[in-house]
């Protein structure tokens, strides 16, 4: 377990912008709500308070959500291929840790660390931003954006977000390692490319799309797996222009879907494949030298 913290404390050492860009990020978001334009909405009810706060939330954690997503897939593969780069490969070897422990440990860091860095500085930003504008809009917004239940559904959202995220991106964090572990340089490009001249063979030789539906179904289906469909029971709009209207879920519970997901067999394929190719970056990173 000392060693695991030592490993983590290692990459929040060399990796600076797994805290520094959440905390930059949130604290541009502050600064908009203290100096930005606001356009105060009129909230009437109690149920136009509740929607607007939850608008409120699921903004501010879906921007985190967005910008965790784009770095850490930057670090799942940059983090094999900069030890053996700037050659401090030579170093960690060196030491009684295995190549297993270290491979393993910045996954762990990539699909779980990082997502939880991000989920703190969310919480943080969302709190400071409503006291902000609670305060620049006095009546207007009142206590509509200190809804204590909702605070409280948006965090259980946030956990299995990370978690679902975690199994669900495992084949690509797999793919993202391999690539890291093999390259000896541009890993951007191969990280792209094999699956780009797969789907090219697919489409010119066979016509079909079946590449392109699944990496789609990869990339952009995890909410559709892992949280129920509208039916009144997640947040979707209903009518047009002034007519329009929000329906939310009554509880956060009705929203997520544990038992879908995790029986799914889309999570089920894509979680073996990812220990498969987790497998492989471990092999290459024993095989591997510097660059």
């Amino acid at each position: 377990m000392n060693t695991n913290m030592w490993l983590i404390r290692r990459e929040f050492w060399e990796n600076r912008a797994i805290w520094m860009i959440p905390v930059v990020f949130g604290g541009l978001l502050i600064v908009a709500a203290l100096f930005g334009q606001i356009s105060i909405p009129t909230l009437t009810s109690p149920k136009v308070n509740r929607e607007f706060a939850q608008v409120f939330l699921v903004i501010i954690g879906f921007l985190f959500y967005t910008v965790m997503s784009v770095y850490a897939t930057w670090y799942l593969l940059d983090c094999l291929y900069a030890d053996r780069k700037d050659r401090s490969i030579l170093f960690w070897k060196s030491l009684p840790l295995s190549d297993a422990k270290t491979v393993l440990n910045k996954l762990a860091v990539g699909l779980v660390i990082i997502p939880l860095v991000y989920f703190v500085a969310a919480d943080v930003t969302a709190l400071l931003t409503a006291f902000i504008l609670s305060v620049r809009a006095r009546s207007s917004i009142g206590g509509a954006l200190w809804q204590a239940d909702l605070w409280w559904q948006i965090q259980v959202l946030w956990m299995y977000a990370i978690v679902t995220t975690a199994v669900w991106f495992l084949p690509v964090a797999g793919w993202l390692l391999v690539v890291s572990a093999w390259a000896k340089r541009a890993v951007m490009l191969w990280a792209v490319l094999p699956p780009l001249v797969l789907y090219l063979i697919e489409r010119v030789f066979f016509g079909t799309h079946v590449v392109a539906h699944l990496l789609a179904k990869r990339l952009l289906g995890l909410p559709a797996v892992a949280l129920k469909g509208s039916g009144g029971q997640s947040w979707s709009v209903s009518g047009t222009g002034d007519a329009s209207t929000l329906n939310y879920p009554t509880s956060v519970w009705d929203f997520i879907d544990v038992r879908g997901f995790f029986t799914n067999p889309h999570t089920l394929i894509g979680a073996a494949i990812g220990v498969v190719l987790i497998f492989a970056a471990i092999q290459l990173r024993i095989r591997r030298t510097e660059i």
